[in-house]
């Protein structure tokens, strides 16, 4: 039920459905066994989920940059399927290796699940060095099929505005945030692994796949924490349409295909409104694959519960205990991140409405979108319906309304800036002055001074930047939160 701009989502769930079972389908036609067409499958999904570059160009170059990525892991993974010890220390390289390249953007983020998938497979089937020359194969001509998709059958990103990936806040050592959590998720991994054996020496690493999900997408404590309860529910829920639809299916190749690919869609459609929604597709698929394996039952189902538990419990304890990033200094840092845009997209507008050719707002809008998301998905602990701090609550969805009314007074100048009949105002640069003076107020904590309104029939223009200044001068009393109550905790 959530809005879908553009038909966005709608695409992107039909583009990896047909990518993914034209990958399936040459997998077959090469003759490739069960196992041959399970690799191929997951390294068709990645393909088309993981990459997320601004650029059609670059998400191009870390496509093909994925097998490199992925092959050499897979190796790993079989040579080491007889030697538990050096198998685990791999894997838990793997996690620690592919959480830190989330430093390099987005391309080191997909890299960075691709290989951990990938040694994830080797592990659900089983993989062993006979196996690879087939796999090798399975993964190339899954990617090279998901490339012919996305890059040429179904390109729809050429015909949008190249989106502004946000990459997480910087530092150096150990005050960057991706080599906390680095740290953090190997350490989570590595409880995971040690009790999901004791769990289950077959299925184990089921538990160090949810603690690595887990931390996907997360910067802070606090938004690891909610991840893990939404991919615990989204299991639970999962399971019961497990044993309602893939149990009573039992393999039956036909309607397996069927439901997978509904499965498919659901995955990528929901991604980005709902990670429990995701998470019951993801379940729902995984009984659909075991019961393909001839082995899907109540009990396979029940312990896929128990060792995504003792995975979210990993990673819990991880963000807890093992150099913990603070929700509240995450938050500060994404909010001042939008004021900054803000303000830059307040610049160019009235640069455009002045007459310069190069003044061009709209790439600002699309960069402002995707740091507010960062945004909500960073106060996500404090607005949960689970939360007992109602203050804290309050103020966190104050700040939030405010964000959403700048954004769109943003949208609107940008609108307007986009008129060939608009024209400068001499006043614009008065009031995008204050524009300015309002975010740098906010961002080095100094009282911001509040202007009476415009006029009721000002310019469009001159509007928007009004209510922008008086949205800026309401966000000061949220986010100066009294001392020692800060606004999404410590």
């Amino acid at each position: 039920m959530a809005p879908d701009p553009g038909r966005t989502r709608l695409r992107f769930g039909a583009r990896a459905v047909l990518g993914i079972t034209l990958a399936v389908a040459l997998c077959g036609l090469a003759g490739h066994s069960l196992a041959g067409a399970v690799t191929g499958g997951l390294a068709a999904l990645l393909a088309l989920f993981t990459v997320t570059d601004a650029t059609v160009r670059g998400q191009a170059v870390t496509t093909a940059l994925l097998p490199a990525v992925g092959l050499p892991v897979l190796t790993a993974a079989a040579e080491l399927h007889d030697h538990p010890v050096a198998r685990d220390l791999t894997f838990l390289a793997v996690v620690g290796a592919g959480v830190y390249a989330r430093r390099w953007g987005p391309r080191g983020h997909s890299l960075g699940v691709f290989a951990f998938m990938t040694f994830f497979v080797a592990q659900f089937l089983h993989a062993t060095t006979d196996q690879l020359p087939q796999l090798y194969v399975a993964v190339l001509l899954s990617v090279l099929a998901a490339a012919a998709v996305r890059f040429g059958l179904w390109c729809y990103e050429r015909r949008l505005p190249p989106p502004a990936v946000p990459v997480p806040p910087g530092g150096t050592g150990l005050a960057r945030v991706t080599t906390r959590q680095a740290i953090q998720a190997t350490a989570g991994a590595g409880f995971a692994l040690v009790v999901g054996q004791l769990v289950s020496g077959q299925r184990w690493y089921w538990a160090v796949g949810a603690t690595w999900w887990i931390f996907v997408n997360t910067t802070s404590r606090g938004e690891t924490l909610v991840r893990g309860f939404r991919r615990l529910l989204g299991t639970v829920i999962g399971i019961a349409l497990g044993l309602l639809v893939a149990v009573p299916v039992d393999g039956d190749p036909v309607v397996t295909a069927a439901l997978a690919a509904v499965c498919v869609f659901g995955i990528f459609y929901t991604a980005a409104v709902s990670y429990t929604w995701m998470m019951l597709w993801v379940t729902l698929l995984a009984g659909l694959l075991y019961g393909l394996l001839g082995v899907l039952g109540p009990g396979l189902l029940a312990l896929r519960l128990a060792e995504t538990g003792v995975g979210a419990l990993g990673a819990a304890l991880a963000v807890i205990l093992v150099l913990p990033v603070t929700t509240h200094s995450i938050t500060d840092a994404w909010i001042r991140r939008a004021l900054g845009c803000v303000h830059a997209c307040a610049v160019e507008t009235a640069r455009r409405l002045a007459g310069a050719a190069d003044a061009d707002p709209a790439p600002r809008v699309a960069e402002l979108e995707q740091l507010l998301a960062r945004v909500r998905l960073s106060v996500a602990p404090l607005v949960h319906p689970l939360n007992p701090m109602l203050g804290r609550k309050r103020r966190a969805r104050h700040v939030l309304a405010l964000l959403d009314d700048c954004a769109r007074e943003v949208r609107g100048l940008v609108a307007v800036a986009a008129d060939p009949e608009a024209s400068h105002d001499a006043r614009l640069a008065v009031a995008c002055g204050r524009v300015e003076a309002a975010v740098e107020a906010l961002t080095e904590g100094r009282d911001i001074a509040v202007h009476a309104d415009g006029p009721p029939h000002a310019e469009p223009a001159l509007a928007h930047l009004h209510g922008l200044e008086r949205a800026l001068s309401e966000l000061a009393r949220p986010l100066r939160a009294p001392s020692g109550s800060p606004l999404v905790g410590a």
